[in-house]
């Protein structure tokens, strides 16, 4: 079960060619670094002599994969994916690649995205045919591809063919039996990149993937673009690239990247280290230590100490064991989640007026909790401090933002929610200094989550 003030993680994809190394193993190392974006289900699926197959079940990466299934899936192209069930029920038949067979041979896709059409698109498939075996919109684009292929020269053409069909968020990677494909959504919502390592081509999610399996990263994939690779020779598809405004999800800066990703040119570290700065600037206070909630708080703490004055300090211990979901199974556990996840320092907070800066508040009730348990420990204030402003309305594009009766924002006000989770004082980065937080991205970003301005129009 989800953590009850965490929004869900977006899908990691991880692809690679390379005619002499070990596809899958490398995979999985991919997969391993992509981990923050998905806990549910994994799955690698690899191309041997044009024959596809694949393994994938419910789980983190090293508990789904060992020696004799990766030793098994031998080939010179793979494909991987880590999922977070934005669309669709969290079951072993949504974990992905998905893997069809149709008329024209085999192809498996990855997805990162969410389509905000997929329901139009589902009756169109259905008039003519369709039977899903999953709940997931992945297997709509599937469908579609392999729908456009009967008409099309190429695999690459129906993949062109198709982003005419989804509106939405979607970070692509399909593999036929003779090529690997990547494609983003033509307003860029979610992030890929591509990176070489002698003669092997990659394709990932976040440039920390490459970094983890000694690749050097080449250039993001542009929104729109259709990157093709056949027998190691790449070539692009640019039919839709300039088509729609590039409105990268600012949430990928906030929360979901890896600090030592780089997301369009900019460092996700650096962004969190502004925002920490920025929120400094506009909820200034006496305070004798600033903490940041693990992980993504952890950098914008930092920038909030170093533009205060304000001396930073270690103020939990997160249990690394536990990903960002995980199992509770009663409600005495639930309540006990905070704990099993983070301890206090004692020696940091005893006695002190803190700064808790956290990535953001969603619910309030861990918030409330963590609050609790810097109390416990001796803190004798505690000062909260958002690193990304209130949530007050839905994501469609793939971010499990809950309903607007759930947002602690839309319910209360800010006196409100301070009594709620009952700190000292409490202050959320404000919509405008979002823009102050990416200098070096050559993209613009979607707010919708908290401004209500969303790139795309939305039913």
């Amino acid at each position: 079960m989800q953590n009850d003030n965490r929004i869900g993680e977006e899908c990691g994809v991880f692809a690679i060619y390379d005619p002499d190394g070990d596809c899958a193993r490398t995979t999985y190392y991919g997969l391993y670094a992509l981990q923050h974006r998905g806990q549910e289900s994994c799955g690698i699926a690899v191309n041997n002599n044009r024959d596809i197959t694949h393994y994938k079940d419910m789980g983190l990466v090293n508990d789904v994969f060992n020696d004799e299934i990766l030793t098994k899936l031998d080939g010179k192209m793979a494909v991987g994916h880590v999922r977070y069930s934005t669309t669709g029920e969290s079951m072993r038949e949504n974990a992905q690649p998905l893997v069809l067979r149709y008329v024209k041979g085999n192809i498996a896709i990855a997805h990162n995205g969410n389509l905000v059409n997929k329901d139009e698109l589902a009756q169109e498939l259905s008039v003519t045919g369709a039977i899903f075996q999953t709940t997931t919109d992945t297997e709509m684009i599937a469908y579609t591809i392999a729908k456009e292929r009967l008409n099309s020269k190429s695999v690459e053409e129906a993949v062109e063919k198709t982003i005419n069909h989804l509106v939405g968020a979607f970070s692509l990677i399909v593999m036929s039996p003779q090529k690997l494909i990547a494609a983003r959504d033509p307003w860029g919502f979610r992030p890929l990149c591509m990176g070489k390592k002698g003669d092997a081509i990659v394709f990932a999610s976040e440039t920390c993937a490459l970094d983890s399996v000694g690749a050097e990263f080449v250039r993001d994939i542009e929104p729109g673009e259709i990157v093709v690779v056949q027998d190691g020779k790449i070539s692009t598809i640019r039919t839709h690239v300039g088509k729609k405004p590039h409105t990268m999800c600012i949430f990928e800066y906030l929360y979901f990247a890896r600090p030592d990703s780089i997301i369009e040119g900019q460092s996700a570290h650096d962004s969190r280290m502004l925002a920490g700065k920025y929120l400094a600037q506009e909820f200034p206070v006496e305070a004798d230590v600033v903490i940041g909630v693990p992980d993504s708080g952890l950098s914008a703490a930092m920038g909030y100490a170093k533009e205060s004055g304000i001396p930073y300090d270690i103020g939990f211990v997160k249990n690394k064991y536990i990903g960002r979901t995980f199992i509770q199974p009663s409600q005495a556990m639930r309540e006990n989640s905070v704990r099993i996840k983070l301890n206090v320092l004692k020696s940091t907070v005893e006695g002190k007026r803190v700064v808790m800066v956290d990535d953001s508040i969603v619910r309030g009730t861990t918030s409330k909790r963590i609050v609790s348990l810097l109390r416990h420990f001796g803190a004798t204030e505690v000062h909260v401090r958002s690193s990304a402003p209130p949530f007050m309305f839905p994501c469609y594009f793939g971010t499990d933002v809950p309903s607007k009766d759930q947002l602690v924002a839309c319910n209360y006000t800010m006196d409100g929610i301070k009594e709620l989770i009952g700190a000292d004082s409490i202050g959320f980065l404000s919509v405008n200094s979002l823009k102050k937080i990416i200098p070096n991205a050559n993209c613009q970003f979607c707010d919708g989550c908290f401004s209500g301005k969303y790139p795309v129009d939305v039913d």
